[in-house]
């Protein structure tokens, strides 16, 4: 089974910060995975077109199960408020998403403990810290039936802020523990993978760097498992996205 997790940064190519969903359809058909998933993806937005993402990506791969699950709705600068899970098809939100190609018998969605209050950080070049506001988090569980046996795959898009992140992973970790196994957890956790081994107690898959993507220097992007698994890794840059998308394939007849 080949797994891919991408953060496509709404589909927007690095040189240009257009959106052009062939591009996208191009990316999703040449990484020719079996489950994708997706982060920072745009429904209805005017940045990406008006486009499902989701839906785009799907077309791509022959994904008859999707799920785009909105951490944010409305538009950016406007109505961006936290969604609810209430959001209509058509209504402008943002968020991850999760597709396959195999049989999804069940979806799970997680919404992650939100920072109440502005926090300090110092990004690079200053001398002071910035007072920030992190986004509202979510991820999402399916239930995978693939032709080696019944899965779980789960992904997710962590806070950028570092001791936050890990309070969030671990909540997710605990909504999953009653998930059928094996237990993938995919995703921009933004930590490295010893951190997100140590929190979740699952094992990285992938040892690749996946960011920046024109010459990453730390990876992001994870493949978490309950179980040693056979796995080939590669991280690739794609022509969207400041990062690149992880590519697993996995061995499940172990």
């Amino acid at each position: 089974m080949r797994l891919v997790t991408f953060n496509i940064l709404n589909g927007r190519r690095p040189e240009d910060d257009v959106v052009d969903t062939q591009v996208l359809s191009a990316a999703v058909r040449e990484l020719a995975p079996d489950v994708l998933a997706l982060q920072e993806v745009d429904r209805n937005q005017q940045r990406s077109g008006h486009a499902d993402l989701t839906a785009v990506a799907a077309e791509a791969m022959g994904a008859p199960y999707h799920r785009f699950v909105a951490a944010l709705a409305g538009s950016p600068g406007a109505t961006w408020t936290a969604a609810t899970g209430r959001e209509q098809p058509e209504d402008a939100a943002y968020g991850i998403a999760l597709l396959s190609r195999f049989e999804v018998t069940g979806w799970e969605v997680v919404r992650l403990p939100v920072l109440p209050v502005q926090v300090p950080m110092r990004f690079r070049g200053q001398v002071r810290p910035s007072l920030v506001r992190d986004e509202p988090r979510v991820a999402v569980a399916a239930s995978v039936r693939t032709p080696a046996g019944d899965l779980t795959v789960a992904t997710t898009h962590l806070s950028f802020i570092r001791w936050w992140n890990g309070r969030q992973l671990a909540h997710l970790s605990r909504a999953l523990s009653g998930a059928h196994r094996p237990l993938l957890v995919t995703g921009d956790l933004n930590m490295d993978a010893a951190r997100a081994s140590r929190i979740t107690g699952l094992r990285s898959l992938a040892d690749r760097a996946t960011y920046p993507a024109a010459e990453p220097v730390e990876q992001l992007d994870h493949v978490l498992a309950d179980r040693p698994l056979r796995a080939l890794a590669q991280a690739r840059a794609m022509d969207l996205s400041d990062h690149r998308a992880l590519v697993v394939d996995l061995d499940l007849d172990d």
